[in-house]
């Protein structure tokens, strides 16, 4: 029963998305700063951080909101991919990672196969790398 008045609630509202994450690790960074410090500054920064999140996830303006979040996602969205391509570099023990030296591309080819020629699937650029 709550939760169906939680969803009706929340219909036709924007909810979350990933500037609102972001705000939300923000608001946890600097509260903790606040903690740590006593610094008013930081206490209030927090208050405004939390009010904006809350209103961003609360707000029926959902045109508003999607274009505030890709105006973000376009900011940060390189910054974000290349973190979730440091962890799923560290995460696979299989294959090895190469950059193509013509063009840049991120090659991946198997461990353990000693000297073997990578050729670039983007440019077709071939060098000799140790796998």
């Amino acid at each position: 029963m709550i939760r169906n008045a939680i969803q009706r609630f929340m219909y036709g509202r924007y909810g979350n998305d990933q500037l609102n994450v972001c705000l939300i690790v923000l608001y946890l960074a600097l509260y903790l700063l606040f903690i740590l410090s006593g610094f008013e500054l930081f206490y209030f920064l927090t208050l405004i951080l939390l009010c904006v999140s809350l209103f961003r996830m609360l707000s029926r303006n959902l045109p508003a909101r999607r274009s505030e979040n890709a105006k973000f996602m376009r900011a940060a969205g390189p910054a974000i991919q290349w973190f979730r391509f440091q962890r799923a570099v560290r995460r696979d023990k299989e294959h090895r990672y190469f950059k193509c030296p013509n063009c840049g591309q991120q090659l991946r080819v198997p461990r353990g196969k000693g000297r073997i020629t990578v050729t670039c699937r983007n440019c077709g650029a071939s060098f000799q790398e140790n796998s």
